[in-house]
């Protein structure tokens, strides 16, 4: 697969360099998709901008979201008439935007999509993560149709949470690449 097909969906705030999506990138050359504004993200923007690079693709793409960046894969998924141009998405560590303290900030995504994403899916999940319980995490895995991976008590599984370039989470994107 065209590294450039693999395309990055970094949360609320994008990823800093030494987060493994952005270690992903620079080792690996797959592709972020930029969004206009990281701090003040409205979902109807951030869907456009995914659809713009979906659709610019020559192939395929293969999706791996962080944090809000999963809510983006899931609201594109019910908004697109283009899912055909998705195999897969690696989605780790959803936020949970119905949170409280993320509501005023993240207003837009709300209500969560929770339809049958339409291509292979792996949920990875950390059972300590402060923008989502383990609970709702399996609530949106079901939802969506992904296969729910438990990753133990990984934080957020970010760049706080240690694993550089995450070498796990490498075997679970390329099993769904090759699968």
């Amino acid at each position: 697969m065209n590294p450039r097909n693999v395309l990055i969906l970094p949360g609320w705030q994008g990823s800093a360099a030494q987060h493994w999506q952005s270690l992903w990138q620079a080792q690996l050359g797959y592709r972020r998709v930029e969004q206009h504004d990281w701090l003040r993200p409205l979902r109807g923007d951030w869907i456009a901008r995914l659809e713009d690079v979906v659709l610019s693709l020559d192939a395929p793409a293969v999706l791996v979201a962080h944090s809000l960046g999963c809510m983006l894969a899931a609201a594109w998924a019910a908004h697109s008439r283009n899912t055909h141009r998705v195999k897969a998405a690696l989605l780790v560590a959803p936020a949970d935007v119905t949170q409280e303290a993320l509501r005023p900030v993240l207003a837009s995504w709300s209500p969560i999509p929770l339809q049958t994403l339409p291509f292979k899916s792996t949920l990875v999940a950390s059972r300590d993560d402060p923008y989502c319980s383990v609970e709702r995490a399996q609530t949106f895995a079901q939802a969506w149709g992904a296969n729910l991976v438990d990753a133990g008590a990984l934080g957020h599984i970010n760049a706080d949470s240690g694993l550089g370039a995450w070498p796990h989470g490498l075997v679970l994107l390329n099993e769904l690449i090759h699968s």
